[in-house]
């Protein structure tokens, strides 16, 4: 039989109805004929709450334990469907991370995926069961304990799943009906689109949208996965949700698919550093150490042997980047009169694999930004991508500004 692999967010199984309500998902396309994998996240708001008693009872906790206690969320949801599911008549049967076994590294918390046996659920679906429910975003380590992926950790699980399994396709069900050319709460004229490339969404996914974790598009890529995005809350259609899929599966592109854009940003510029071989690795070697998350960077033209040294990160590493940045200082590794900081600033960012064949794309998003008297601070492009930092009082305006300049809420 053809295998299809569904995942259910926490919001799709947030309480009993709703999980009765994905269990009829899962019974329509049995009865087309599929063995179907399903991948369930914990109800929703289960995994904070279990957080939050971990951090009570342990500040300083063993990630070991840490990743017992947050998996637990999974199993439940996972035993629920299954349930579920054998009162329809369906032969169903739930699976921990450990029972598969989904083998990971083990790095608690935040584990990667080693390899998926398919033998144990091949033998079920080979005794007549047509549904394995598995619970998403844990594993199982080499040590024998149980391994968490992050959080969207059940995203990456079903991905592995349909690359395990050789998947027809692989279903995310979501609170949205698909991916759109920009947040919808921001700009009414979001349009949901019907395909967009691997590159394309992970891009998307890197710049701040929500609709898929990056991890689990990466994956997709790299083992030709085809995804469908779509939502838990509407009549299910085969035309439903936007595929994700190979960029030769999209007839023709715009220039750009999509604004993306990343609230929590921060800018930071070390003023005066030596313009000498290796400043660069002086600089972001220690933040690297330090685990920020560096961006965009920009250097000035150096002056009498000094440059100046810009770069973004998430505003809540800002504080780690300091430190780093003063220590190195300290140590004389490198040497600036000043760190200047503004977290004051957003990401704005255009998206489309069309920008390979289109010109005009950067000067299109500048003459809008400047149209409505937005100044640009930082800029970063990519082959498929370019980003600028604005402030972020202005976020919203440049928002809907490019996505009327690109005229993303029509169709190729």
């Amino acid at each position: 039989m053809p295998i299809l692999v569904m995942k259910f967010g926490g919001t799709s199984v947030a309480n009993i109805d709703r999980i009765h309500r994905a269990a009829k998902r899962v019974a329509v396309e049995v009865a087309k004929g599929y063995d179907v994998i399903v991948i369930v996240s914990a109800m929703s708001g289960e995994t904070n709450k279990l957080v939050g008693f971990v951090n009570e009872t342990s500040p300083l906790y063993d990630a070991r334990e840490y990743d017992a206690v947050v998996a637990s969320g999974e199993n439940v949801t996972a035993g629920l469907m299954a349930l579920r599911l054998q009162e329809m008549d369906i032969p169903a049967r739930s699976w921990q991370g450990w029972q598969v076994p989904i083998n990971t590294t083990s790095a608690h918390s935040s584990a990667r995926f080693v390899s998926i046996p398919r033998d144990n659920i091949d033998q079920k679906f080979r005794e007549g069961f047509k549904v394995a429910v598995v619970a998403g975003f844990q594993g199982v380590s080499e040590e024998g304990r149980i391994t968490t992926l992050g959080r969207g950790g059940s995203d990456t699980t079903a991905v592995a799943f349909a690359a395990a399994f050789d998947a027809e396709r692989c279903d995310i069900y979501t609170d949205v009906d698909g991916v759109y050319t920009t947040d919808p709460r921001i700009c009414d004229k979001a349009r949901k689109l019907d395909k967009i490339a691997f590159e394309e969404m992970l891009e998307l996914a890197s710049l701040g949208a929500k609709v898929l974790q990056t991890r689990s598009v990466e994956l997709a890529m790299r083992y030709k996965v085809k995804l469908r995005v779509l939502s838990s809350f509407e009549e299910p259609s085969d035309e439903a949700g936007t595929l994700v899929c190979d960029e030769e599966d999209i007839v023709e592109s715009k220039a750009v698919s999509g604004v993306a854009y990343s609230r929590d940003e921060a800018k930071m510029t070390l003023i005066s550093v030596a313009d000498r071989p290796g400043i660069a690795a002086a600089i972001f070697g220690p933040l690297a150490d330090a685990g920020v998350n560096v961006d965009m960077i920009v250097q000035n033209i150096s002056e009498d042997g000094r440059t100046d040294m810009t770069f973004s990160c998430p505003i809540d590493q800002v504080l780690r980047a300091e430190k780093a940045m003063n220590e190195a200082k300290t140590k004389g590794d490198i040497n600036f009169s000043e760190l200047v900081k503004d977290d004051g600033v957003c990401k704005v960012s255009v998206v489309g694999i069309g920008m390979r064949s289109h010109a005009g794309v950067a000067a299109q998003m500048f003459k809008a930004l400047r149209d409505e008297n937005i100044n640009i601070k930082v800029i970063s492009t990519s082959e498929i991508k370019i980003s600028v930092l604005i402030d972020r009082k202005y976020m919203e305006l440049a928002v809907q500004a490019l996505h009327d300049t690109f005229g993303l809420d029509k169709a190729a």
